[in-house]
């Protein structure tokens, strides 16, 4: 994947992402063959574990296109976060798409059995394999350990409850990974904020040029145009901040100083442009884009979801805020600029 121009990736993802049916009802399975084909639906991870190998920034190009699509895959989940920990542990990486789950784990080894329940799983129901982090442990748990109560977020993705009673797989890790696990789900997160608000400000644009009222299009009207501005700056700045932070991670891995610091501002800013975008997007369309007939909704949804996941804009605003002061508490307040900026 590392010899693809980014312009091709670009068009490819577009062009997969592009022929999927985003209105359907839950896992979108043609999709996923099409992604597993293409070798996008395991990009970074290792040529092992069924990789490509690519880097974070090209994850970043595939992941704002499937946002921006309102893909109903579980990427994320799959590559950066599952897929990842498996890898890390030397856990062989199953086929099909993963899911990584989040709960107090009752393990007995000697009855190879674990017990428990997990909520609000991502797509617990199609998963090949539910992981979770156990302290320092990979446990995996695959279809026949557990039962799925179903249940989603307000977007209509699956959030599912695990209910956990039966053979497991683990692991352990020989460092702690919680830390970068947190950062790599805002990472994903961000990417695809900012790719769910570029495909609403389309839409509200294509709508704006459509929609005719006393004789021209909405579009050509002063205080439209002044809104959609306004989405295209929201939506610029959120562009920028998780792109800046897929180079940054590129460049120095997820648990370094401005590594940190930029995922955590990319998903503060990603979520702040999504509560943004998706007001002007509905306030161009009018009533018509709160029905549930309108495919407007699938990227509005998402966008206040997606916002709240892996960590709300104050949650990751009070994290840079301790980063900030952590930095001046050992390096003194010269140290701040270079963490800021990124200079030398």
């Amino acid at each position: 994947m590392s010899t693809i121009e980014t312009g091709e990736l670009e068009q490819l993802a577009a062009d997969v992402f592009a022929g999927a049916d985003p209105a359907g009802d839950g896992f979108d399975a043609a999709l996923w063959a099409t992604l597993q084909e293409t070798g996008l639906a395991r990009l970074t991870l290792p040529s092992p574990a069924g990789g490509a190998a690519a880097s974070f920034l090209e994850s970043a190009v595939v992941l704002q296109a499937a946002g921006a699509h309102a893909a109903r895959v579980p990427l994320v989940e799959t590559d950066l976060l599952a897929g990842w920990l498996m890898s890390m542990a030397g856990l062989p990486v199953p086929d099909g798409p993963l899911t990584l789950g989040a709960g107090d784990l009752e393990l007995s080894p000697a009855a190879h059995r674990a017990a428990g329940t997990l909520r609000r799983v991502p797509w617990a129901r199609a998963a090949a394999a539910v992981v979770v982090l156990a302290g320092e442990e990979v446990v995996v748990l695959k279809p026949g350990a557990f039962t799925v109560g179903d249940g989603a977020n307000i977007a209509e993705e699956p959030r599912d409850t695990v209910f956990v009673d039966g053979p497991f797989t683990a692991a352990a890790m020989s460092e702690p990974v919680a830390d970068e696990l947190r950062l790599r789900a805002a990472f994903g997160r961000s990417q695809l904020l900012a790719g769910a608000a570029k495909g609403a400000l389309a839409a509200a644009a294509r709508y704006a040029g459509t929609r005719v009222q006393f004789g021209r299009p909405i579009g050509k009207f002063q205080a439209v145009q002044q809104q959609l501005a306004l989405a295209g700056a929201e939506v610029a700045a959120a562009t920028a901040a998780a792109t800046s932070a897929a180079r940054i991670v590129d460049a120095d891995g997820f648990t370094a100083l401005p590594a940190r610091l930029a995922v955590a501002a990319a998903k503060s800013r990603a979520g702040e442009a999504a509560g943004q975008v998706a007001r002007i997007a509905h306030q161009v369309h009018g009533a018509i884009g709160f029905t549930r007939e309108h495919d407007l909704r699938l990227l509005t949804t998402r966008l206040w979801a997606w916002r709240d996941e892996d960590g709300s804009e104050a949650e990751w605003n009070e994290f840079i805020g301790a980063l900030a002061v952590d930095t001046v508490r050992w390096a003194g307040a010269d140290g701040l600029w270079p963490l800021i900026t990124g200079a030398p």
